[in-house]
């Protein structure tokens, strides 16, 4: 089956109108051939070298499922957590705090009652320097943790679902204290190893600015001109607060291909058809429960679901989970149909200003279901 010419039109005239420099499609239905649609370029300002399948995109907030949450299901099917645990059983710092007594469910929910954002990094590091070695970073995030458990509660918890990187960050640093290593050390070596995701990984360049994983850097979009570190980040995850904890973070910080992307959800999906997967079937299948406890949210656990309207289009079934990132990046898969979607872009380069995706993304959803999945 060839890539039908409508996806390639569609991208090409998104790059055309500027809504973003270059991005990749990838497209798998009923877990069959991967298609793969690159479009554009890796930037504009400068110019940069074609989009190829290799293109490795900073993935944003795509890190919370396909590192977080896949890594907190890894942590509940061996027996270490439970969702229902609260989060001051393993943070013990936050034991008195007023997010303490919430449950990792919550947090995985967005229903915390912690506010969606906050910039600690401006008190980490007002000069952007940036902590490169392992114990700097363990110390930024102690000092995340002590900041987080200063906040009040912005609502009452399970009364509402407040999108919040505050959240992800204490789950990131859950990960860390329950498994004894690196949250990046667990996601390469329970994650990306087992999956053969190779191109899927945290901090894609090292300290001195080279790249250490197969000189891949010019692989790499470039995301936006940013004043605070006064450079175009390249391989540097373009969210401020994971720069701050030194790259790794529990909602933003992964890199990856758009074929590495699918090697997660795959896992997901067939874990969701009972088939073998890394992920518990039942584990995923709680995972992926609606939330009737939380009024009006539209997350399960850790993944967002459809709502009207939604970056997923018209099409996708209420069976389906996804997820944006803030760079120009999005997950949607539909186990109704077997349909996974990827869409990889820097829409943020050169400047985050630039919000014309909102309008694109469902339009090239909808496309996709109309070629892939209506015959299923």
């Amino acid at each position: 089956m060839l890539v039908p010419s409508s996806l390639h039109s569609a991208l090409d005239q998104a790059v055309a109108g500027g809504i973003f420099p270059g991005a990749v499609l990838a497209i798998r239905q009923g877990g069959a051939r991967v298609f793969v649609i690159p479009a554009g370029r890796l930037s504009t300002d400068p110019p940069g070298s074609p989009v190829t399948s290799s293109t490795i995109y900073d993935l944003a907030s795509l890190t919370k499922p396909l590192a977080t949450v896949t890594a907190m299901v890894l942590l509940v099917q061996r027996g270490q957590c439970r969702l229902d645990n609260r989060v001051d059983s393993v943070l013990l710092e936050l034991q008195g705090a007023a997010v303490g007594s919430a449950t990792f469910r919550q947090l995985l929910t967005h229903s915390s009652g912690l506010p969606g954002w906050r910039g600690f990094y401006e008190q980490l590091s007002p000069n952007a320097a940036l902590p490169s070695s392992l114990e700097a970073r363990a110390e930024a995030g102690r000092q995340v943790l002590h900041m987080i458990a200063k906040e009040p509660l912005v609502y009452g918890r399970g009364e509402r679902s407040l999108y919040s990187d505050l959240g992800f960050m204490l789950l990131g640093l859950t990960i860390e204290r329950l498994s004894g290593i690196s949250l990046d050390r667990f996601v390469c070596e329970h994650i990306v190893q087992p999956l053969n995701a190779h191109t899927l990984s945290f901090l894609p360049i090292d300290s001195e600015g080279e790249s250490y994983k197969n000189s891949r850097i010019h692989l790499i979009a470039p995301t936006e001109r940013d004043t605070w570190r006064g450079r175009l980040l390249c391989g540097e995850v373009h969210d401020e607060n994971a720069a701050a904890l030194g790259g790794v973070a529990g909602h933003a910080g992964l890199f990856g291909t758009a074929e590495a992307v699918l090697a997660v959800t795959g896992a997901w999906l067939t874990a969701y058809h009972r088939k073998t997967s890394i992920l518990n079937p039942d584990v995923v299948e709680e995972f992926l429960k609606r939330q009737p406890s939380v009024p009006g949210s539209s997350w399960v656990v850790g993944w967002d679901t459809p709502s009207s309207p939604s970056s997923s289009g018209r099409y996708f079934s209420s069976h389906s989970f996804g997820h944006l990132g803030y760079t120009g990046t999005s997950v949607w898969i539909d186990p109704a149909c077997e349909l996974e979607v990827v869409l990889l872009s820097n829409r943020v380069h050169p400047t985050r200003k630039n919000e014309g995706i909102r309008v694109c993304r469902p339009m090239i959803h909808d496309l996709v279901y109309q070629e892939y999945a209506q015959m299923y």
